[in-house]
Formats: C-alpha cells, sequence, structure tokens
C-alpha cells in the first residue's frame, strides 16, 4: 500500500490555469537558432539532392527559374511569358498559357496509377468503412459531378459556386468538378454559420450553393442543412438570390436533416446522380491567369475579403513544394490536419501532384496512438492552425 501511495504521489498533478505557459515563457524561446540535422539515409532518399540549390534559385535569375515549376505540369499551351509584372499588385504568372487544375490532379495520372489509392478517407465515427478512393473511381466520380453541374445547373468556365461542406470525400470531388469546367468555387469552412456562408455567397455573386445534410464533429452528427437554409435567405437580403441548392448526402440514400428540402429549390446529389452514370466531360482548356478558387478572410477583422487564385501560378507553385519542400513521394500517405476551408487544405490535400490524403482528428496526449500513425502516413502537415489546446478532446480544427 505504501509503495502504490509513493508512486501515485510521483505523478504529476494534472494542470490548472495556473500552470499556464505565459506569453513571456514562451518570448523567452523566439531568439533559439538551433539547427538540428535530419539522418543522412533520409537525406539521401530526398527529392531535393542539389547542394546548388540556392544558386539555381539566386534572387538574380528570378523569374526565369520558375519555370522548372511549371514544367512539372502538363500544358494544353505553354506560356508566351513567365511572369507579367506591368501593373502591380496584379501579377501574371505564365501569360498566354492554357492548363486544366483537374486533369493535372487526375487524368494525367490514370496511365501508370489507375489502381493507385488517390484518396484515403477515415471517416467519423471510426467505425466505419474507410474509403479508398483510386484514381480511375475519382476520375468516374468527378466526371459524373461535372456532367451535373453542366447539364443539371447550366454551370460554366467563369461561373461562381459556393461550397459549405465537411471534410468529406466528396468535397474534393466537387472542387475538382468545378476546375474540370473552370467554374470558380469558394469553399466556406462547415464550422461557419449560415450568415458567414451568406456574405461569400453574395460577394462572389454565386449562382448555386453545393451543401451536405449533415456531418459528424466530435461524435456527434451535426445539423447543416439548416445553415444552408440561412445562408440562402440572408444572401436574398443582400439582393442575390441563388439558383439552387445541392445538398450531398452524408449516408446515401438516407436524409439525415431535420430541414426540410425546398422544392423547386434544394435537390439531392445522390438522387440526381445516377442520371449521369458513365458521363465524361473533357477539361476545358482554361487561361493560366483565369481564376481558379476564390478563398476569403474568416471575417474578424471586418467584412470577410476575398482573395482570387488563378490556376497556373498557383498550381505551379503547390507542385514544386509538394515534391521539394514537402518531399512527398508516389509511396507515400500523406497526411495533413489543415481543414480544406483554409488554404493550407486547398494546396496540400486537393491540388498538390500526389494526391494522397488521410483525414485525422486530434486527440488529447497520450489519450490513444495518433490517426496518422495507425492509418500508415509517412508525411505530415501541420499547418498553425491545427494546434489546440492537448487537453481538449475537441482539438482544431
Amino acid at each position: 500500500m505504501e509503495a502504490m501511495a509513493e508512486k501515485k504521489a510521483r505523478r504529476p498533478a494534472k494542470p490548472s490555469p495556473s500552470d499556464e505557459v505565459s506569453e513571456a515563457q514562451i518570448a523567452v524561446h523566439w531568439q533559439e537558432q538551433n539547427y538540428f540535422a535530419p539522418p543522412k539515409d533520409f537525406v539521401a532518399q530526398a527529392n531535393l539532392t542539389d547542394k546548388g540549390i540556392f544558386k539555381r534559385f539566386a534572387l538574380e535569375k528570378f523569374p526565369g527559374y520558375y519555370k522548372e515549376f511549371a514544367e512539372l505540369l502538363d500544358w494544353y499551351k505553354k506560356w508566351d511569358k513567365i511572369f507579367d509584372g506591368s501593373k502591380p499588385p496584379f501579377w501574371r504568372w505564365f501569360v498566354g498559357g492554357k492548363i486544366n487544375a483537374s486533369y493535372n490532379c487526375i487524368d494525367r495520372h490514370l496511365a501508370k496509377h489507375r489502381n493507385k489509392t488517390a484518396i484515403h478517407f477515415v471517416p467519423e465515427p471510426e467505425n466505419e468503412a474507410v474509403q479508398h478512393v483510386t484514381y480511375q473511381e475519382l476520375y468516374v466520380r468527378v466526371n459524373e459531378f461535372a456532367a451535373l453541374l453542366r447539364d443539371f445547373c447550366g454551370l460554366k468556365a467563369g461561373d461562381r459556386v459556393t461550397l459549405h461542406m465537411p471534410m468529406v470525400a466528396e468535397l474534393p470531388i466537387t472542387m475538382l468538378a468545378c476546375a474540370r469546367l473552370g467554374v470558380i468555387h469558394s469553399q466556406v469552412f462547415s464550422g461557419f454559420s449560415g450568415k458567414a456562408c451568406a456574405d461569400r455567397i453574395s460577394d462572389s455573386e454565386s449562382r448555386v450553393l453545393i451543401t451536405m445534410d449533415a456531418y459528424y464533429r466530435g461524435g456527434k452528427l451535426l445539423e447543416h442543412k439548416e445553415k444552408a437554409d440561412i445562408a440562402v435567405a440572408e444572401a436574398a437580403k443582400d439582393g442575390h438570390k441563388l439558383e439552387k441548392v445541392l445538398v450531398w448526402q452524408r449516408h446515401p440514400g438516407k436524409y439525415s436533416s431535420q430541414t426540410k428540402l425546398e422544392q423547386g429549390r434544394d435537390f439531392v446529389v445522390n438522387d440526381l446522380l445516377p442520371k449521369y452514370r458513365g458521363k465524361r466531360i473533357e477539361p476545358v482548356q482554361m487561361p493560366a491567369e483565369a481564376p481558379l478558387f476564390l478563398m476569403y478572410t474568416s471575417g474578424t477583422t471586418g467584412k470577410p475579403k476575398g482573395a482570387q487564385h488563378s490556376i497556373g501560378g498557383y498550381l505551379a507553385y503547390v507542385t514544386w513544394t509538394s515534391k521539394y519542400v514537402q518531399d512527398i513521394h508516389p509511396e507515400d500517405v500523406y497526411w495533413c490536419l489543415a481543414d480544406i476551408g483554409w488554404i493550407t487544405g486547398h494546396s496540400y490535400i486537393v491540388y498538390r501532384r500526389f494526391f494522397g490524403r488521410l483525414r485525422g482528428r486530434a486527440y488529447p496526449s497520450g489519450s490513444r496512438p495518433p490517426l496518422a500513425h495507425r492509418r500508415g502516413a509517412r508525411r505530415q502537415h501541420l499547418p498553425y492552425l491545427a494546434y489546440g489546446d492537448p487537453r481538449s478532446a475537441q482539438g482544431w480544427p
């Protein structure tokens, strides 16, 4: 008994508010400049082993070296000019080039990697079956949904749509279907309110809202369709009327929302898709400077402000950094904690070169093995927004 009492006494006490690290204590470490060299065998297998990298990308060689970024992509037409800075701050990259993001993320991989897994979707709750979506299946599903967007919604290149979707496999499928048509998408983080969604709908003048009936978070199935109704109503107050609301089902074949569908406006995607089985949509050849998507600020500093990301420059940068900075190899399972609602999620889950992903949640420290490790991830990306209280069962995002 005495031994047990002594062991219990040695256990660290649970953290209390008084134990929290102060800003001053954190600031002490800001000036640390220590470097920790990776193991030699890890360095040897890296994609980037050129010791002359700094000379290769020296400032005096700008913008010529960005040709190397763009040559990692497939182009319908090569650019006439790498960079046009004649009208700052409206910089233009790969002027005159023609490209399609959906083709680069899917089609060009089919010849060699048709049966390779493109998406590992680990759902919540974890007792549901893991979805392993191959490049071939991704190609089929993106084409069918693109056909629905084109033929049922009448969407075309240059139109805008707003997405208010959680982290499900249907989200990258939706984004890539939009990119295939040249339709500009704006993804709103699913945790944002209907009013926040409406602000972005009105500002972008979106024709269609794409959402989901419900989704899981923290072990609970959350109502989501009601936010779509709020978004439609609030956008109407701003003088903007949506044409259609497309609703994905979290459980195909079952409507999981308590909010009713409005006749003539709301349509369940899972009911419509059978009409487009086997449809194939040729990727639209888009100018490199055409917008791929809009990304809005969170709104914490006033009205949300939209940043427009063009196809060629954005895709080239994401592809190069995925290969050489994140050092992603074709055989890797890559895991990113960012939500696709943020730019990190767009870039390094959906639009990077090797399209593999594994989505997980944060758990209390020591409570269970990290999801990424349990699923065999060899590359991880933890953006600053991913860090939350390690004592929180929710974590962030």
